[in-house]
């Protein structure tokens, strides 16, 4: 199954994806990684620091954007040519994040797409925001 051609996006489509962060999850990605940082993990380290506890790796949101933009829109087989984010607050153990991208522009003589890439928490506060460059597949498969 691939994703959307460049013939079938169009500007202000959107799709999300929404998951509440775990403890679980930022130790799994710590060890997937190698980011140890205490402010992440130690949650003594963390009490002393400007947020007062541990807080999400914040490149764990830009994943959240990475599934949506693999998964949805434009989907599988696209290639993410370029992916600017700015975090604008932090994620705790327990925030519900939704991750949306809507498409802001569509370049069809060379098969590219830009989509607004933001994350909110369960209070509506973005806590990314950035914009993504993508590359949609070229056509579906006609053996399908």
């Amino acid at each position: 199954m691939l994703g959307k051609t460049i013939a079938e996006i169009n500007i202000g489509d959107t799709a999300d994806f929404t998951k509440s962060v775990t403890e679980f999850d930022i130790y799994s990605f710590a060890g997937i990684t190698g980011d140890f940082n205490p402010a992440h993990i130690n949650a003594e380290y963390a009490h002393d620091t400007a947020f007062g506890k541990t807080i999400a790796h914040g490149i764990l949101s830009i994943g959240f954007i990475s599934n949506v933009l693999g998964t949805q829109l434009p989907g599988p087989g696209s290639i993410t040519i370029s992916l600017d984010c700015n975090f604008r607050r932090p994620v705790f153990i327990g925030d519900t994040i939704t991750a949306t991208v809507e498409v802001t522009k569509i370049d069809a003589a060379r098969n590219r797409v830009w989509l607004r890439t933001y994350c909110t928490n369960q209070r509506g506060e973005i806590v990314v925001e950035g914009e993504a460059k993508m590359m949609p597949p070229l056509k579906k498969p006609e053996h399908v």
